[in-house]
Order: C-alpha cells, then sequence, then structure tokens
C-alpha cells in the first residue's frame, strides 16, 4: 500500500498529537504557535515537498530502476528550491525554527528528504543559505535524526 503524502502528514500529526503534543503546539495557551506550526507545514506540504519529490525522483528512484536521469529537469528543480530556500533563510534569520523557537513537526517533517539529497551530488545547495545550513545541522544533530539517518544510508550523515 502506497501513503500519499497528505496521508503521511496525517499520520505524523496523528503521532505527535498522541506522544509529542508539544511538536505541534496544541492548547489553548499555544494558539500562536499552533498557527504558525500549522502554517509552515503547509509551505513544506506546498512549496518544499513537490520540488524536492520531483528532485529525488529523478536523483535518487529513476536510477534504481535503470532509468535515464533528466538533467534538465533536476537543473530546474534546482531552481525552484532555491526560491523555497531563500523564503526559508528569511524565515531562520528571525527564529531557530521555521515555526519559531521551538522545534516543531513543521521542522521534521523536512528531515527525510533533506537526508536524502544529502547523498546526491545536489547537497551543496544549502552552502548558500547559512541559516538553513544551521537549521538542517541543529535538526541532524538531534540523536534520531542520526539514528534515521544511520538506517536509511550511513554515508547520509556526512550532509
Amino acid at each position: 500500500m502506497v501513503i500519499s503524502a497528505s496521508g503521511r502528514r496525517a499520520i505524523t500529526k496523528y503521532v505527535c498529537r498522541k506522544y509529542k503534543p508539544e511538536f505541534l503546539r496544541v492548547g489553548n495557551q499555544e494558539l500562536e504557535g499552533s498557527a504558525m506550526v500549522d502554517m509552515w507545514m503547509e509551505v513544506q506540504a506546498h512549496h518544499y515537498s513537490p520540488i524536492m519529490d520531483a528532485i529525488l525522483m529523478e536523483v535518487r528512484i529513476r536510477p534504481i530502476f535503470g532509468q535515464r536521469v533528466d538533467e534538465s529537469a533536476v537543473e530546474g528543480n534546482i531552481e525552484k528550491l532555491k526560491k523555497v530556500l531563500e523564503v526559508y533563510q528569511s524565515r531562520l534569520s528571525s527564529s531557530r525554527y521555521l515555526a519559531g523557537d521551538f522545534i516543531s513537526l513543521a521542522d521534521l517533517n523536512h528531515v527525510s528528504t533533506m537526508l536524502c539529497l544529502g547523498v546526491t551530488t545536489y547537497r551543496s545547495v544549502l552552502d548558500a543559505y547559512p541559516r538553513v545550513r544551521a537549521w538542517w545541522d541543529g535538526l541532524r544533530a538531534r540523536p534520531a535524526v542520526r539514528k534515521v539517518s544511520g538506517l536509511m544510508n550511513p554515508s547520509a550523515k556526512n550532509f
């Protein structure tokens, strides 16, 4: 069974509601933080993920099936990704994480695709965005992310 991206987001929100509600900032005292988490999850869902999915399809999935990589599609999507990273760079100039000065599901939803990007020749794309790079380095240093990195691909740790 294949689970859609929206299905995966619903599952991660369910898990957070049940086990780690602080990653969603739920509760009446957290309305602003919760709204920021929701907003950045929407940015991730509608602007970041479609681009990353297209890049990773070309550079990670097609080669597995012996298919030719469409380099022009990759380059076009890398340019689109840079525009999204500019928005992230701006946001991260005023907060430690996307939704504020607290880690949230909005940040954690980036882990799998960032780890996959990290084992491609395009891993240096973050270097032009120092705040995005620092944000990713901070996420990557978390014990759970290091564990997932090792399970996904041992070389992903170097990104």
